[in-house]
């Protein structure tokens, strides 16, 4: 491998993110790892150089913030590291009702969830097509495929996440990169204590980060495509076409409502 060539993961400082870095990192992946908390990061990095004897750069940087996906490609192009796989996984969500969620809350998810993936994706690819070499991971959502009521916004940013990368898929064929289109449903992470979801009935059926990073890079491996991760979510997926959305939103409603 190149000894610039890098893995891009964002959201890598626990849950799937860190999942994602070790996995690669027993690949012998370089990994370029981006989250708030630097402490976190520096001692996974630390742990996987160790380890693996792999490169692994530390990048702290608040990708919810305005600016953020620019900021971070200046200091990718500063120390030289030259992105073969992008895994766009940093994300968040909130529980309430849309109104009684601040307007700020609310900015911050669709910047995190939605523009700041637009934004690399759209400055790494020209560099993946110009090299004839390259992949992306997108980290959407089950939730993707229904309104999710009292969660609105964050399932509205992951139908986008999961249409924007399917069409990818199909754009970027032709110059061998692949995209995979990550579909996880509910996972044992910090997700849900950071979005302050107080009220779910599906917390004893959640899977593991691992089982999520195993099905995405089972993906990668065999061309790319829309994955989901469990024989659960597929059975699931597959009877809502024959339930009217509007029932399922408020089946799902019940599920969520704080």
């Amino acid at each position: 491998m190149n000894s610039k060539s890098y893995a891009l993961i964002t959201g890598a400082s626990s849950g799937i993110g860190e999942r994602f870095a070790r996995a690669l990192a027993r690949r012998r992946m370089n990994l370029a790892l981006v989250a708030r908390s630097q402490e976190k990061l520096e001692a996974l990095a630390q742990e996987l150089k160790n380890t693996h004897g792999i490169q692994a750069e530390v990048i702290p940087l608040d990708l919810a913030q305005p600016g953020a996906a620019q900021s971070l490609i200046q200091i990718l192009k500063e120390r030289q590291i030259e992105v073969d796989l992008l895994i766009n996984n940093a994300g968040a969500g909130a529980q309430g009702r849309f109104w009684e969620i601040s307007l700020e809350r609310e900015e911050q998810i669709l910047r995190l969830n939605v523009q700041t993936l637009l934004e690399l994706c759209h400055l790494l690819i020209p560099a993946m097509i110009q090299n004839r070499r390259g992949a992306i991971i997108n980290v959407s959502s089950t939730a993707s495929f229904q309104p999710l009521p009292y969660t609105s916004v964050y399932a509205a940013t992951k139908s986008f996440v999961t249409h924007f990368s399917m069409g990818l898929t199909e754009e970027l064929r032709p110059y061998g990169i692949k995209v995979v289109t990550l579909c996880p449903g509910p996972t044992q992470t910090n997700f849900f204590a950071a979005g302050e979801y107080r009220s779910m009935r599906f917390r004893g059926a959640m899977q593991s980060p691992e089982e999520v990073v195993k099905a995405g890079l089972r993906a990668l491996d065999h061309g790319g495509g829309l994955t989901l991760c469990s024989a659960r979510d597929n059975f699931l997926l597959f009877m809502e076409r024959f339930i009217p959305r509007s029932w399922v939103a408020r089946i799902v409603a019940g599920m969520f409502k704080p």
